[in-house]
């Protein structure tokens, strides 16, 4: 990879979104930048991100309206730009275009992507991102992005990795409010809820025996925590296993896991039976999401007794079962602050990755799920010091245990 030259020119699509303005307000303070372009379709919004930063900013910035559906304008812009930052959802209807457009371009990239159908599309673009000299990370944020690596985490504990899985919190455990306040500033509109809500319809892609199948979504799977207890998180669309499956070998099962309460399970498995069945769209169960009706909260109810809790389970964690000196082991990585708001958890691993570019501490080229690409040490270290309270390192803030089996 060719060295990330001096002041460059960065940008973030979707920076007035819920996610890119978390984002603009902690990579304003890199000093390494020469620009940072907050771009949008919204410009009137983007703008007055740039204004609510531009007087503690460390670096030039403008807004500029960029609509990533105009493939001219989109290759026009990113012809300017250094590295593009992309946090414009859904993924699954925008991830593949803008990353191939950065590629054309010569742009460097890194999203939050965590849809799974685009992860695959967008990974079989890594010859192309070589011969142009472009890296790309995809899926730099919480889950997927801190859950890959910590799942990487586990299994170097691990000689062998029978089974894998990644868990975030919906709206159980000590914070558990990853939904919560996207429902709140934008009542199931963002992009994040309808996300969730193309994730939990249909059939999902995940690992069973190593390999790669289709299953319905908000299977409960139950796992044990070292030392703590047992508990069931719910299988949800996510990139996390496929791309763990190739990167760690896994021979058994993967998904990436949901913790949430019994009603709340409820209540989503019937708004995925009802996009199931055509009875609402996607959109419109979105909406339902930041304003359910009496007669979906009534049937959630009646039938939550069905749903297993999380019980025990702590927040955000890899769990891992392998071997060890040939003898069964379970390994779990878990973050021991408490989970930050789901922009903030978001943007900061989005930003780090972005440092770690700038910093030129990466050198390869192609496209990247974060357990390829991302260098361990450095990242929980700074990860670390933006947690709530500030923690002083890796060691402070992941926990890894493990249990003989």
């Amino acid at each position: 990879m060719r060295p990330i030259p001096k002041n460059p020119t960065v940008a973030i699509l979707g920076g007035a979104g819920e996610m890119g303005r978390t984002a603009v307000s902690i990579i304003s303070q890199f000093e390494q930048i020469g620009e940072l372009i907050v771009a949008d379709a919204n410009e009137e919004e983007a703008k007055a991100v740039v204004s609510k930063n531009l007087k503690s900013s460390k670096t030039r910035m403008r807004a500029q309206f960029v609509d990533v559906t105009d493939s001219q304008e989109l290759h026009s812009f990113l012809s300017g730009v250094t590295i593009v930052l992309n946090a414009v959802g859904p993924f699954y209807k925008f991830g593949v275009d803008v990353l191939t457009a950065s590629i054309t371009s010569g742009c460097h990239y890194i999203d939050i992507c965590d849809d799974w159908e685009p992860t695959i599309e967008m990974m079989d673009l890594d010859q192309d991102a070589q011969l142009n000299d472009v890296l790309a990370i995809i899926g730099m944020g919480a889950s997927p992005g801190i859950s890959n690596l910590l799942a990487r985490l586990v299994c170097e504990e691990l000689e062998t990795v029978e089974d894998l899985f990644t868990v975030w919190p919906v709206d159980a455990g000590e914070r558990g409010d990853a939904i919560e306040k996207a429902v709140q500033e934008n009542k199931g509109t963002s992009g994040a809820i309808i996300h969730w809500m193309q994730q939990i319809s249909g059939e999902i892609d995940l690992i069973e025996n190593g390999k790669q199948v289709s299953r319905p979504p908000m299977q409960a799977i139950e796992l044990q925590y070292p030392g703590l207890g047992s508990g069931s998180g719910y299988t949800v669309g996510h990139p996390e296993p496929l791309t763990l499956a190739k990167s760690m070998g896994i021979s058994g099962n993967s998904a990436s896991l949901m913790l949430m309460q019994s009603s709340t399970a409820a209540f989503i498995t019937n708004l995925g039976k009802r996009i199931n069945q055509g009875k609402t769209s996607i959109e419109d169960a979105a909406l339902q999401v930041g304003s359910p009706s009496t007669i979906g909260k009534l049937k959630a109810a009646l039938t939550q007794v069905q749903y297993p809790k999380a019980n025990d389970l702590p927040p955000f964690f890899a769990w891992g079962k392998g071997t060890i000196n040939e003898e069964q082991y379970v390994v779990a990585a878990r973050i021991t602050s408490s989970p930050p708001a789901m922009d903030s958890a978001t943007a900061w691993p989005l930003a780090i990755a972005l440092q770690q570019m700038l910093e030129n501490r990466i050198h390869d080229v192609g496209v990247h799920a974060p357990e390829k690409i991302i260098d361990l040490g450095h990242f929980f270290d700074a990860f670390a010091k933006c947690s709530e309270p500030p923690m002083s390192g890796a060691d402070e803030i992941v926990e890894i245990v493990r249990e003989k089996l």
